[in-house]
């Protein structure tokens, strides 16, 4: 399943609501402030490599420096406890034309990445205990499976 923006459809000079693609990351606000900045900074590169045309292009100021191009459409940052991220992500996989991008508690809890790659492989989707879930989608659908979820403040 390809999510994306065909180069035709990306408009950097239109809202992020006119976007036919929403993104939002939902975290779980009980973690604490570095945690939750990591969750949400690990789920949002997965998803800014994945999401084709997700990126606008590099800004470049008065004095030629460049600066690397951030998501023209947008991303909202919602919170949710955890079985909600659970029922999430569970729905989000489920549905056609979203892509999901999620962080298992265990990615937190070792600093080798073939360790956590292990402890998935190991456990059922439903046991993996999710600290932070990406979508990208048609606003729609991405709307129906997070609801009314507040924004992490």
């Amino acid at each position: 399943m390809d999510i994306g923006f065909a180069p035709d459809e990306i408009d950097t000079a239109a809202p992020t609501r006119a976007a036919r693609l929403k993104w939002v990351v939902v975290v779980d606000g009980s973690l604490p402030a570095g945690r939750i900045a990591n969750a949400t900074a690990c789920v949002g590169a997965a998803t800014g490599d994945a999401v084709a045309g997700l990126l606008g292009p590099d800004a470049v100021d008065a004095h030629g420096s460049a600066h690397a191009g951030l998501p023209w459409i947008g991303c909202t940052v919602l919170t949710a406890d955890a079985a909600q991220l659970a029922t999430i992500r569970e729905k989000a996989a489920a549905s056609d034309e979203v892509f999901v991008a999620d962080m298992p508690a265990h990615a937190q809890l070792t600093r080798v990445y073939d360790e956590c790659l292990a402890e998935v492989s190991g456990r059922p989707s439903e046991d993996l205990g999710y600290l932070a879930v990406g979508l990208v989608g048609p606003r729609n659908r991405v709307d129906r499976i997070v609801g009314r979820l507040p924004l992490l403040a």
